[in-house]
């Protein structure tokens, strides 16, 4: 139990959780638990279930997609306190992308498989996590958008 209430704390100090009900962030913070990356591992990848969703505490990720042919492209980069793999919240809950680390990070994950089934249950719970997600989703698919106007932007330019 010490672990979840450290992770209640945790998860109360950082944005994305911080003005959530304390009871309903205690629920989240019972999905939780902390992980610890080597630089270069891969945290998931493209077409992976989506059985997590992560904050990094500490260190930096790239969030890339696999170019046949080329290095893989670097869509953007999570830095400490950032949110990332959102896929989770969408069926059929499959990985768009690939999460590695660029350095020793230290990473809260939280269970979807758990947070689904308690957001099916109590779905004001299901809705908080839908209005956080939605600007996570968003911020991504502009910086996928923006990578892939520079790889592949008008020719005639």
């Amino acid at each position: 139990m010490a672990q979840a209430e450290g992770l209640d704390k945790l998860l109360s100090e950082h944005p994305f959780f911080r003005d959530m009900d304390t009871k309903v962030r205690g629920i989240v913070a019972g999905c939780a638990k902390n992980e610890v990356f080597e630089a270069g591992q891969y945290v998931f990848n493209e077409g992976g279930q989506a059985d997590k969703f992560y904050i990094l505490r500490h260190g930096s990720i790239a969030i890339e997609v696999d170019v046949p042919s080329r290095e893989p492209l670097i869509l953007e980069t999570v830095n400490d306190g950032e949110i990332f793999g959102w896929s989770w919240i969408v069926p059929p809950y499959r990985r768009t992308f690939d999460a590695r680390t660029l350095e020793l990070c230290r990473i809260v994950s939280l269970d979807a498989k758990c947070l689904r089934g308690k957001m099916e249950k109590d779905h004001s719970l299901g809705y908080e996590f839908y209005k956080r997600f939605i600007p996570v989703m968003a911020e991504r698919l502009g910086a996928a958008r923006l990578q892939l106007l520079d790889l592949y932007g008008n020719p005639r330019a």
